[in-house]
C-alpha cells in the first residue's frame, strides 16, 4: 500500500492544474491522457489490471452534476451530503462551494482521497473522505443528500448502485445522479431535472460533447 504523502506526490507529478470545461469555476489535479497514468498508476502499485484512474479526470456525469449543484445551491446548501464513487472529488467541491454543511466524498480507491486532498486545497474548501465501500452497509442515516456522478458504466455494479440509492431515498434522503447514457443506467424510474452539452475528450468518450443529465429519484409511488 502506497502512503497517503506518496499518494500526494504522484498525482501532482502526473497531472496538472486544469479548469474542467464545464465547471470553470473550479480547479483540478487532472490528466491529459488516460494510457500513460494508468500505466504508472498500474507500476506504482505493483498490480496489473487495476481499473482506470477515475480520479485523474473530469468525466461527463461528475461534471454535470457538479454543474447543477453549482446552478442550483439549494439541492445541498445547510446540508450533510454524500458524494458517492467521487473520483476526482469535483461534485464534493461543487456541494461545498454551493454551501453544504459538510460533504463525505466516498470511493472505493484510496488514490481518490489524496485527489481529492489536493483539489479541495485548490478551491479552498475542506471534505471528508472515506475508502470503504458504503455498499456493504445500509445508506447512513446522516445523510440528507446523496451526489453520484458516472455509476452505470458497468451492470452488477449499476444494479447494486442503483438499489442502494433507492434504499436512501426511502429513507428520506434527496438522491441526484450524473449520467451520460451509460449503457446500464435504468432509462424509466427516475425524474430528469437538467441536460447539458458537455465537453469531453477522445481520451475518455466515444465523442468530443456528451449529452449528460442529471436526474432525481422520485418519492417512493403508492
Amino acid at each position: 500500500m502506497i502512503p497517503p504523502q506518496a499518494r500526494r506526490a504522484f498525482i501532482l507529478e502526473n497531472t496538472r492544474l486544469q479548469r474542467p470545461p464545464h465547471t470553470p469555476e473550479l480547479v483540478l489535479h487532472l490528466a491529459d491522457e488516460i494510457t500513460p497514468i494508468w500505466r504508472m498508476t498500474e507500476e506504482a502499485l505493483a498490480e496489473i489490471g487495476l481499473p482506470p484512474p477515475f480520479w485523474a479526470f473530469a468525466w461527463a456525469g461528475g461534471q454535470a452534476l457538479a454543474r447543477y449543484v453549482l446552478d442550483h445551491p439549494e439541492a445541498v446548501a445547510g446540508k450533510r451530503v454524500i458524494d458517492f464513487a467521487s473520483g476526482s472529488g469535483i461534485v464534493a467541491i461543487a456541494a461545498m462551494k454551493a454551501g453544504a454543511a459538510d460533504v463525505l466524498a466516498a470511493d472505493v480507491d484510496p488514490f481518490c482521497g489524496a485527489a481529492l486532498d489536493l483539489n479541495a486545497e485548490a478551491n479552498g474548501v475542506a471534505c471528508a473522505f472515506t475508502d470503504a465501500d458504503l455498499l456493504d452497509a445500509p445508506p447512513p442515516a446522516w445523510a440528507q443528500v446523496i451526489l453520484a456522478g458516472d455509476i452505470c458504466y458497468e451492470k452488477p455494479l449499476a444494479a447494486r448502485v442503483i438499489a442502494w440509492l433507492g434504499e436512501a431515498r426511502a429513507n428520506g434522503a434527496t438522491v441526484l445522479i450524473g449520467d451520460p447514457g451509460r449503457s446500464y443506467f435504468p432509462r424509466e424510474g427516475l425524474d430528469k431535472l437538467a441536460e447539458y452539452q458537455v465537453p469531453t475528450t477522445r481520451e475518455l468518450e466515444d465523442m468530443e460533447v456528451k449529452k449528460t443529465a442529471v436526474w432525481a429519484l422520485p418519492e417512493a409511488r403508492p
